[in-house]
C-alpha cells in the first residue's frame, strides 16, 4: 500500500516523452536517493542535478526549488497500477497491506520515512504526500467491497476507518514511537481490525 519507490525505479509499460522522461526519471531517481540518504536538510537542486547528472539550469526551470522535486517524486510514485492483494479475506488482505507498509517504513535507507519527514518541513511535499495516500486508500477500499460481497463485514461498512485502523500501528509504532519492525505487528493489526469491522465498528452511524 505504502510503496513511494519513484516510478522510475519500477518495471513499466513504454512511455512517451523521450530524452524529456529520461531526464524526469533520471533526476526522480537522484531526488530519492538523497533524501532517503541524507535527509531534507541536506537535499538541494544542485545536489540533486550533480546526482543525476542534469545541468542544474534544467533541473530550476522545470522543478523551481526542493518542494517542485519532491511533490513531483510523490506524483511519479501514484503513477503506477498497484492494487490491494486478493487473499480471500479481509485479514489477509489488510495483512498484505500492512506487510507492504512494514516493508517501506523499515527499509534503510526508508524513502518513506524520509518523505514523511520531508512533508513537515515542504508544504508542496504535503501536499503530494496527502493526495498520494488519499489515491492510496481509495484503491484500497476495494478490499473492503470484496469483503462486504463475500459477508465478512456488515453492510455498510465504511472504506477509509477501517482501513485507517488496520495501518495506524504500523505508523505509531515504526515513526513516532521508533521502535525495531515486528514482524507479527501486520497480521495482528489486521486481525484487530478485521475482527473489529465484523463486529460493525465501521457501519455508518444510523440516522434518526
Amino acid at each position: 500500500m505504502d510503496n513511494t519507490t519513484p516510478a522510475s525505479d519500477r518495471p513499466a509499460g513504454p512511455r512517451p516523452g523521450g530524452r524529456s522522461a529520461r531526464v524526469r526519471a533520471q533526476v526522480l531517481e537522484a531526488t530519492g536517493r538523497r533524501l532517503a540518504e541524507e535527509g531534507y536538510d541536506a537535499l538541494t537542486v544542485d545536489r540533486v542535478a550533480e546526482a543525476a547528472g542534469v545541468h542544474r539550469t534544467t533541473v530550476y526551470r522545470r522543478w523551481r526549488d526542493v518542494g517542485g522535486l519532491l511533490a513531483d517524486l510523490l506524483e511519479a510514485a501514484a503513477d503506477d497500477a498497484w492494487r490491494p492483494a486478493d487473499t480471500g479475506s479481509l485479514e489477509g488482505d489488510l495483512t498484505a497491506m500492512n506487510q507492504e507498509v512494514l516493508d517501506a517504513l523499515a527499509a534503510r535507507p526508508s524513502l518513506t520515512q524520509a518523505l514523511i519527514a520531508a512533508s513537515f518541513r515542504s508544504a508542496e511535499a504535503a501536499r503530494a504526500l496527502r493526495a498520494f495516500w488519499e489515491d492510496r486508500y481509495a484503491r484500497s477500499a476495494e478490499a473492503v467491497t470484496r469483503a462486504a460481497r463475500r459477508g465478512e463485514v456488515p453492510p455498510g461498512t465504511l472504506a477509509r476507518p477501517l482501513l485507517v485502523a488496520a495501518t495506524a500501528p504500523l505508523y505509531q509504532e515504526l515513526v513516532l514511537l521508533g521502535s525495531p519492525p515486528d514482524p507479527a505487528l501486520p497480521a495482528a493489526a489486521a486481525r484487530a481490525a478485521a475482527l473489529a469491522a465484523r463486529a460493525g465498528a465501521f457501519t455508518a452511524p444510523a440516522q434518526g
